[in-house]
This record gives structure tokens, C-alpha cells and sequence, in this order.
């Protein structure tokens, strides 16, 4: 199959794509991180859409403007029109000429806006000790199957400013620390995990369609 895997600059799902024989492609406004640039497009991934023709989709939206997480900003996004940008550059994925297609994003304002995600996994259900709640919304794939189920992984505990004690999971405290810049903050806490990626390119490519949604 052709894959475009867009908005994807580590190459996560690319690579494990690859490796079953799939012509597939990450896509991305950055150069890509994950060490193989001729399976990478540096341009808009509305306009690779728009000029040729793919099997499959898997989309990584950014998520800045939408994730609740993001919730005490959400006034200055919307007065800034940074918020609308990404509802419709999200839905114009959801609406893209594409058989089969799978959006990704963490628990945010889509659900309301769209419609509730089809699925909802964490990277612990796929053998990453780790916590990220994650959605998908599908058309013609199905239900992403758990494929080993591990430990939470472990949590950082800290007291704001305010007082209250917080926890988070250890490896986004640790991708916190790590990034040198707002964008490689952004960058490091949208990753994919290993798990969940190897889960995609077997899973979606027997072409089991075991669940059907109407984008």
C-alpha cells in the first residue's frame, strides 16, 4: 500500500511500515528526526494530498490549540484565531480523499467540535511503561488491538506554586526538561511510542476492517 503518514517528522510509524514492505511516507513542515529523509516530504501535507493518490492516511495533527491540557490558553488562542486554524486544518484531514484513514490526538476540544474518537489507548496497553492518553478517530480501520500489557511506568510528584501537589508521567517531566525550546517541547511530548507504531503497521495493514466510521 501507498501510506502517507502525516504531520510525522520522527518517522515512528514510517519506519514500522517500511518494514513490512509498505511504500509508505512520513510527512512534515520540519525535516525529519528519524533518520531516513528520502522516506520523508518536507511540505504541507495538504498539498502532497492534494497532488497524488494514497491508500492509507495516518495523520498526527498538531495538537497545541486543541489538547485540554492546553485549556488555560485557550482564551488568548481563540482571540488570536490560533485555535480555529487548527479545527479546520484538522477537519480538513478528517476530509480528505482517502479510503482508509486514522487521526490521532490527545484528549482535547475535537470531541466536541467533531465527534467523540472511535478509541482511545494509552502506550502501556502496547508494552510502554509509559502514560499518554491517545485518540483515534478511524474510517475503514479497525480497533487497535492491545498487544501486551505493562506497568503505568512511573510518575513525578511536585508542588506548584499555589501548593498543590501534582503528578505526571515520568517521561513527559523528563521531555520537559530535555527541550531547549517551545518547539522541541512540542515535539518530544507528540511522540509516538514504539508500541503503538508497530501496532498500527501490523494491525492496519491485514486490512481487517472490523470497525466502520463515517468521517
Amino acid at each position: 500500500m501507498k501510506i502517507l503518514i502525516a504531520c510525522e517528522e520522527s518517522q515512528a510509524v514510517t519506519i514500522q511500515f517500511r518494514k513490512l514492505g509498505h511504500e509508505a511516507f512520513s510527512c512534515d513542515l520540519l525535516h525529519c528526526s528519524g533518520g531516513q529523509p528520502k522516506w520523508h516530504i518536507q511540505d504541507d501535507v495538504l498539498k502532497v494530498i492534494e497532488r497524488e493518490k494514497w491508500d492509507m492516511m495516518i495523520a498526527f495533527p498538531p495538537c497545541t490549540d486543541l489538547a485540554v491540557s492546553g485549556a488555560r490558553h485557550f482564551k488568548r488562542k481563540i482571540k488570536d484565531g490560533s485555535q480555529q486554524n487548527s479545527i479546520e486544518f484538522f477537519m480538513k484531514i478528517v476530509n480528505a480523499p482517502i479510503e482508509k484513514i486514522a487521526i490521532e490526538n490527545p484528549i482535547g476540544i475535537m470531541s466536541n467540535i467533531y465527534r467523540n474518537p472511535d478509541q482511545i489507548i494509552q502506550p502501556w496497553q502496547f508494552g510502554d511503561n509509559a502514560q499518554k492518553s491517545t485518540c483515534l478517530w478511524l474510517k475503514n480501520l479497525s480497533l487497535l488491538k492491545y498487544t501486551n500489557i505493562v506497568d503505568k511506568g512511573k510518575f513525578y510528584e511536585f508542588t506548584t506554586k499555589k501548593g498543590e501537589l501534582k503528578r505526571m508521567p515520568l517521561w513527559y517531566y523528563k521531555a520537559l526538561q530535555d527541550a531547549k525550546s517551545p518547539e522541541e517541547r512540542r515535539t518530544l511530548r507528540s511522540k509516538t511510542f514504539n508500541g503503538i507504531a508497530e501496532a498500527m503497521a501490523n494491525q492496519w495493514s491485514k486490512n481487517q476492517f472490523l470497525q466502520l466510521s463515517l468521517f
